[in-house]
């Protein structure tokens, strides 16, 4: 299967999108250049192709410059191409897409939405796999102490603050990246 790529500027960095017939393969950001977005995109994407976005990825690529100025968005009719992807991930994954813009939840409480507050781990897990960030907003599940847990985009914690902050989720200093230490 045919598998195309295109990076794109936003207001957080240089952003790529993969893509295939069956929908969107991927996403990839930020980077602080296009030819840095285009090797990580060729690292996680080897198959894929620069190509110009047909019209559904271009209206996607449109939608994640839109949220990332501070536009609310709904991303519930993108095409996700999913091969690949296992039936606990994408269970996690609708629990995640169901979070609205400007909430969080814990890694709990998506746990206990999927019937087991044990699987805590396991959603953080399945969320660092994510390979559609922001579509899938990974970004609003948070650590239950206080911290806002990780994020596996370039950044990492630091880009899921931001993000949560473009959302209106917290305040610039709300979430501290790391757990207060004790005594």
């Amino acid at each position: 299967m045919t598998i195309g790529c295109t990076t794109f500027e936003t207001r957080i960095g240089i952003c790529g999108i993969v893509w295939s017939v069956a929908g969107v393969v991927g996403v990839h950001f930020p980077e602080v250049d296009a030819g840095r977005a285009r090797a990580a995109l060729q690292r996680r994407f080897p198959d894929a192709r620069a190509a110009p976005p047909p019209p559904t990825i271009s209206a996607a690529i449109e939608r994640i410059g839109a949220h990332l100025r501070g536009t609310p968005v709904d991303y519930g009719d993108i095409g996700l191409d999913t091969r690949g992807v296992g039936a606990f991930e994408m269970r996690v994954y609708a629990q995640a897409r169901a979070i609205p813009p400007g909430e969080t939840r814990t890694y709990g409480a998506v746990a206990s939405a999927l019937g087991d507050p044990m699987l805590s781990r396991a959603v953080g897990q399945a969320l660092g796999r994510n390979p559609w960030p922001i579509v899938i907003p990974c970004h609003r599940v948070t650590a239950a102490d206080g911290r806002t847990g990780g994020f596996s985009a370039p950044g990492g914690a630091a880009t899921k603050l931001k993000l949560l902050e473009i959302e209106g989720a917290l305040a610039p200093e709300a979430l501290p990246l790391f757990a207060p230490r004790e005594g």
